[in-house]
């Protein structure tokens, strides 16, 4: 399995404001392949049938294979680049962002066009949730009770996601860890309960561990 992780988002997701009386939607998706993407830009064009512009960017593919972008009559530079910037600012593939403009009646400039595009862009991705997809291990660990007690204070500030729990003769904990971690962890578990565990390897997956928020000024 190829090792290289990737960055997209959760879930599709919107979010508006108003700039000088004109209204901005942005959605962000995401899309596996490019025909995804057209289906979802299919869709809000068709919601907002109405609308000024529908100016969009996406990206698909880890090595950001395809990239595709639309001013939709704004002017030229002023919509799908800023979108498309701030996706590749961040790394996001596999996503897809529309952002809807219903104008207000007074011009924004270039600058301010830019600037607008590019906040309906960033704040789309963020109720999307950025996420990075990294190749992580599941491992079933295995421990007599009295030694649970000392790994479970460990689990709760370790970078481990514990998917279950069960409490038998013995306790059973599946973990899911980033791969490039695993070796450093079990380490860690083993020297803690002095040997006294057991462990499973079940698989290895891409999970979305989150990342954070951006900002206007990238922070």
């Amino acid at each position: 399995m190829n090792e290289s992780g990737y960055i997209t988002i959760g879930k599709e997701a919107s979010a508006e404001f108003i700039i000088h009386k004109s209204r901005f939607i942005g959605y962000a998706c995401p899309c596996s392949d490019e025909a995804e993407a057209l289906e979802f830009l299919k869709k809000i064009r068709t919601k907002h049938s109405d609308a000024t512009h529908n100016c969009y960017a996406y990206v698909i593919g880890r090595n950001q294979g395809i990239m595709r972008y639309s001013d939709d009559g704004e002017p030229g530079g002023t919509a799908g680049m800023p979108i498309l910037e701030v996706m590749r600012k961040r790394g996001i593939v596999n996503c897809c962002v529309v952002v809807t403009r219903y104008f207000g009646g007074i011009l924004l400039g270039a600058g301010g066009l830019v600037r607008a595009y590019s906040q309906g862009s960033r704040d789309a991705l963020n109720a999307a949730g950025v996420i990075r997809m990294t190749l992580s291990d599941r491992y079933l660990l295995e421990v007599d009770y009295s030694t649970w007690q000392r790994l479970q204070y460990r689990l709760k500030s370790a970078p481990v996601i514990i998917e279950n729990t069960e409490f038998e003769t013995t306790v059973l904990c599946t973990l899911l860890m980033e791969k490039e971690k695993t070796e450093m962890l079990l380490d860690d578990f083993t020297k803690l309960t002095e040997g006294r565990i057991e462990y499973l390897y079940e698989e290895s997956l891409f999970y979305p561990w989150p990342q954070g928020e951006e900002t206007e000024n990238g922070e």
